[in-house]
């Protein structure tokens, strides 16, 4: 292939179109809805990019990926070279370039974005094209790495505990993993579902930490099995915690402790990790009705609603407090929602879970809402309409309205401080918690937030170790 060279950019204004399944075909199988982009469709989508003297694509990136540099290699069409620029600052874009929230972060910066009537970029999948590219046709070569005689312990192999291995074998060290579940990834593995993230990818990004020399064990749940203390007695120099935020919230409505009301962790959980739609092939079986309501506006609702609709939910409703302009979740995801034929009830709050004489949902009473002044997060707030109420016949209810970290960590490491709400609370510029030589980072610092938010505090955390166990 040719070197990368200057050339004159392509100003179409809108992105290159991703391949997709049919939307009536795919909401009723888990195959990957985004088919990806062919060596062609990305180099040019790749010649939109203006090459910015100030790349201020890279500004919105929490992990750094020299985007014009990687975005360059693929218009020239040497995409080996695309994934060696990429990883020299993030191990996972094969994940980052699907669930990314680019559009509020390096997209969200792209010069080309900010003309009318004009879209960024499409930096997300160009990411995951190269990173596709690379796992299918590149050379496998396990890295030689000279150790330095220290170990670190991570808790959670999620994407910020995963990321923080990696940097850190990459520097020497002896990584051990410690994850609770029965495989590693954490949300990526039980919180986001096959058609948007094949599971193959996840153990295939996993791979390449794991070509770094780092261990992973499984079925350790840090708190219970071995606590933080009987790791540094163990003999690691340092600890990070990513243990995410796996304790779902519930809205403290009557009948929420009916059959038939699943938070959404414990619904994808099952689905995902535990292949519930696989049953009676695989022993987890999920329990749904023909009416299934998921309450909240999220990625998570969405996934929720989205994997319902599969499962063969011939109604699917998401019932939302504020409207649509204030919903959380990605464009794209409430685009794919509404082509899937996920039904939206926004301006509408459910007050009550009504429930039959055998103890299972029947039906749901929402209140109907409207807008008033904006609130704290800047959003206005939702108001009730009074007297305007209503019921939604349902056997499925799913709660997808937020989660927390749990405790465990923070009730079984003394001197551990913590947020009232449970995060953890860390030095932003190191990580490094109240406890000497523990650092943590991901959800279980911030709460619930993003998969590339999660890695760049890994990657913050592996730096600041280093530099304190090497004495730079």
């Amino acid at each position: 292939m040719a070197d990368a060279v200057r050339r004159k950019p392509n100003m179409a204004k809108e992105k290159v179109k991703m391949p997709e399944q049919d939307p009536n075909v795919r909401n009723r199988n888990f195959e990957e809805v985004a088919l990806g982009y062919t060596p062609e469709m990305a180099m040019e989508e790749a010649t939109r990019c203006l090459n910015c003297k100030k790349p201020f694509c890279m500004e919105g990136c929490p992990v750094n990926v020299p985007i014009p540099r990687f975005i360059e290699q693929v218009v020239a069409g040497n995409f080996e070279k695309a994934y060696e620029i990429i990883t020299e600052e993030n191990a996972l874009p094969a994940i980052t370039g699907r669930v990314c929230p680019q559009e509020n972060q390096c997209e969200g910066k792209c010069v080309r974005g900010r003309a009318k009537g004009c879209e960024s970029v499409g930096i997300g999948r160009l990411e995951r094209f190269v990173a596709d590219y690379h796992r299918e046709h590149g050379e496998h070569k396990t890295p030689h790495v000279e150790k330095n005689g220290k170990k670190v312990a991570v808790v959670g192999s999620g994407p910020a505990g995963i990321t923080c291995a990696g940097e850190l074998a990459r520097r020497g060290y002896d990584v051990h993993v410690f994850e609770a579940l029965h495989k590693t990834g954490g949300v990526l593995s039980y919180g986001i579902p096959e058609f948007r993230l094949p599971k193959t990818i996840v153990q295939a990004e996993a791979d390449v930490v794991a070509d770094y020399g780092v261990d992973f064990e499984t079925n350790v749940v840090v708190g219970r099995t071995i606590t933080v203390d009987e790791l540094e007695e163990a003999g690691y120099d340092a600890v990070f915690v990513g243990s995410g935020a796996g304790l779902p919230r519930f809205q403290g409505i009557p009948g929420e402790n009916l059959n038939g009301v699943y938070s959404a962790n414990e619904f994808l959980t099952r689905v995902n990790l535990m292949k519930g739609y696989m049953f009676p092939d695989r022993p987890t079986p999920v329990k749904i009705s023909p009416t299934v309501c998921v309450v909240g506006a999220g990625n998570v609702a969405m996934d929720a609603a989205r994997t319902a609709k599969r499962l063969g939910a011939e109604n699917v409703y998401i019932v939302y407090r504020r409207s649509e302009e204030e919903a959380p979740a990605r464009k794209e995801e409430i685009h794919h929602a509404k082509e899937e034929g996920i039904q939206f009830k926004f301006l509408t709050n459910p007050i009550a879970v009504n429930g039959d004489e055998e103890g299972w949902v029947k039906s749901i009473t929402c209140q109907e809402m409207e807008l008033g002044e904006a609130d704290a997060s800047g959003r206005r707030r939702p108001l009730p309409v009074e007297g305007h109420t209503f019921d939604i016949e349902t056997g499925t209810f799913i709660v997808a309205i937020g989660q927390s970290p749990n405790p465990l960590i923070r009730q079984t490491t003394p001197g551990l401080y913590t947020q009232k709400w449970g995060g953890i609370i860390v030095n932003e510029e190191t990580m490094e918690t109240s406890r000497d030589s523990v650092y943590a980072g991901g959800d279980a610092v911030t709460g619930a937030a993003t998969v590339i938010l999660a890695m760049g505090a890994g990657k913050k955390a592996a730096i600041a170790i280093d530099e304190k166990l090497s004495g730079k």
